[in-house]
């Protein structure tokens, strides 16, 4: 069992204790800024911060992937919750603690019985929509925000860029001023010297300009007072009706979380050379939600941003992590007065630069270039999460990516193959009649399991292949290596085909036949053990006779 903060040595320790003082930096305005897209206070952003992290940071085998609450797992506490409780009040809060309770037990469960091969269908066309959709509904209130427009932040796409449009007049040009600033300076300050935490510089000076200048006075809106002291531990009390309400945007964010943060995890894991355990990862990511509820926080998954950050800075181990929770705990106890005048404007631009990438407009780019089927995928999840629902989002992008591997699954690669083994022809291709392998022989091989999808196409393929022939075929051989599995409606095909091929005089013979293979085809009945012993050694002699003949 991996040790806690595996990685750490004498020689790194200040690496790391200074990697967690930028994390700090980077983490406590971001924080705050994502506690407010979801609808909930900056504390619950900072609580998120203290024990879910230490939790985490001891559990997880990654020694760098940094778990927080990220902009798009905001978004979906808000869409999801929004309609179940008005933002701000206690009923919303107390939902947000339940979602992030199911969400750590689906995550455990995940984990138990190790699950994390489902995240494999949330690709990344998938992603890219599904994440996309959420940045652009979270901009137009990140945009809002730095006008000085108030909108309602809870509502859907459509009405806040309505509220947005129509609220103009309200507009603030001080805010405005903050904004553009705060803009320039995070943008100018990641290209020319990425390593400064400039989310925290921007929102020390703009704090100091709102209280010099009273920009508040002049229509600048602030934080606002954030209560002192560290969190308490709790549990939502709410009915099993709303429990269960809940469920379908826990999977959501557990699915997305799960994608994201297996691959960010194993991706750094292979580039170092430190060991990647899947299923002891999502046990952290539950631990860590159920925290997350206990403690008045929402769902936390895991941060690609800092984790990269925490890279560049060297840091090899979840020490970070901790000194974040230490600091983020002191920030709460003595220093909460200090985050009172913090101007929303700056708190918006810190937000949208930071889910600037998310939008995906490179990865929606190279999609078309790739493959338009697939930017379709993307391009339906990120319409429909934008203006259906996230929920809807992942389910619509489910279902297009299911057909996508349906409709791939249905035509495999069935070749007729030379007697060196090499294909000479796809049957799958609009390619001119071919000749046998060796006289009065067709060798043909299926490159996939034999299912449902492709049963019928694999049948007819064969049959093609013989009666394309350009002479009188008496023996087919089906190279079996490349097939996996079959199943009930892939054996009836089969059953078919041998049908065919007798009623034909035509003899069948197996190769390669893997041994799971040989197993499935006896337990479906198409096949005795004596039967695959002389096929097997059929197929063998055919073959070597005309390699003996060329050679």
């Amino acid at each position: 069992m991996q040790r806690p903060l595996a990685g750490l040595t004498p020689r790194n320790l200040v690496t790391e204790l200074t990697a967690g003082v930028t994390l700090l930096a980077i983490a406590i305005p971001l924080n705050i800024g994502y506690a407010q897209i979801a609808g909930l206070p900056p504390t619950a952003g900072l609580y998120a911060l203290i024990v879910p992290t230490i939790v985490y940071a001891l559990v997880v085998s990654s020694r760098q992937l940094v778990a927080s609450p990220d902009a798009a797992a905001a978004a979906l506490v808000a869409s999801s919750i929004g309609g179940l409780a008005a933002a701000g009040s206690a009923d919303y809060a107390t939902l947000a603690l339940a979602q992030a309770i199911i969400s750590g037990i689906l995550f455990v469960l995940m984990a138990v019985f190790k699950l994390g091969f489902l995240a494999n269908f949330l690709s990344k066309p998938i992603l890219v929509g599904f994440v996309g959709g959420l940045a652009l509904d979270i901009m137009v209130s990140q945009i809002a925000k730095m006008l000085g427009v108030k909108i309602d932040s809870g509502g859907e796409f459509v009405e806040k860029v309505s509220d947005l449009v129509l609220g103009m007049d309200t507009f603030n040009a001080w805010s405005l001023a903050v904004a553009a600033a705060s803009v320039a300076v995070l943008l100018l300050g990641r290209a020319f010297l990425p390593r400064i935490p400039w989310a925290l510089v921007v929102l020390i000076v703009s704090t100091v300009a709102v209280v010099v200048a009273g920009l508040d006075d002049k229509g600048v809106d602030v934080l606002g007072e954030v209560p002192a002291g560290a969190p308490s531990f709790t549990w939502p009390v709410i009915d099993w009706s709303l429990w269960l309400a809940l469920v379908p945007s826990a999977i959501a964010l557990t699915l997305v979380t799960t994608a994201e943060g297996l691959l960010v995890s194993r991706s750094y894991a292979e580039k170092h050379g430190y060991p990647f355990r899947a299923n002891r990862d999502l046990l952290a990511f539950g631990l860590g939600n159920i925290a997350a509820g206990a403690q008045g926080s929402f769902a936390m998954g895991s941060s690609t941003s800092r984790t990269a950050a925490m890279d560049q800075s060297g840091s090899r181990t979840q020490l970070p992590s901790l000194v974040l929770a230490a600091g983020t705990l002191l920030l709460l106890l003595f220093g909460t007065a200090l985050l009172a005048d913090i101007p929303s404007p700056a708190i918006g631009a810190v937000v949208g630069v930071a889910i600037l990438p998310l939008l995906g407009i490179r990865e929606f780019r190279e999609l078309w270039r790739q493959d338009r089927f697939e930017f379709a995928v993307g391009a339906v999840c990120f319409l429909v999460t934008l203006f259906v629902g996230a929920i809807p989002g992942i389910l619509v992008a489910f279902v297009l990516a299911l057909i996508n591997l349906a409709q791939r699954a249905a035509n495999p690669a069935i070749d007729v193959l030379a007697a060196d083994g090499d294909p000479k022809r796809s049957l799958l291709a609009d390619a001119p009649a071919g000749s046998t392998t060796a006289p009065g022989m067709v060798v043909v091989r299926l490159a996939a399991p034999l299912f449902f999808a492709n049963g019928t196409v694999f049948t007819a393929a064969v049959k093609r292949a013989v009666t394309s022939a350009d002479e009188q075929v008496h023996h087919v051989v089906l190279d079996m290596e490349a097939v996996t599995d079959v199943d009930v409606t892939g054996a009836e095909a089969f059953e078919t085909l041998e049908a065919w091929l007798d009623g034909e005089g035509i003899d069948l013979a197996f190769s390669r036949m893997r041994p799971e293979t040989r197993d499935r085809l006896v337990q479906l009945g198409l096949l005795t053990d004596q039967q695959v012993f002389e096929t097997n050694r059929a197929a063998v002699a055919a073959l070597a006779a005309p390699a003996r003949g060329n050679a």
